[in-house]
């Protein structure tokens, strides 16, 4: 699976009853509340990085990518303009990018 093939499905179930759809579910609750789901889900994954547990990061990261999708639909941005941003800052080292993002 694509991120672009999750995000399609994330459209898709973001039209459907909240009854019959987790993910329309999150959506109705707002921005807010997708936000800090995705939150939620970035420390779960921490931990499982931090204790090395490959199987349990695995499964957080797979949680905590559709989550962000689900963050991404509810604040309107495709993943193609996160991925033009990414290949945009390849034109420089990433250090060089950090540095020039605090200034």
């Amino acid at each position: 699976m694509t991120l672009t093939e999750l995000e399609a499905i994330i459209a898709t179930r973001a039209k459907a009853s909240p009854e019959d759809s987790w993910t329309a579910k999150l959506l109705a609750q707002g921005r807010d509340k997708t936000a800090e789901k995705l939150g939620e889900e970035a420390i779960e994954t921490v931990i499982e990085a931090v204790k090395g547990n490959k199987a349990g990061l695995t499964c957080e990261a797979a949680d905590l990518l559709f989550h962000l999708l689900v963050v991404l639909h509810a604040n309107e941005v495709r993943v193609a303009d996160v991925m033009a941003e990414l290949e945009r800052r390849q034109s420089r080292s990433g250090l060089a990018e950090k540095a020039a993002r605090q200034t």
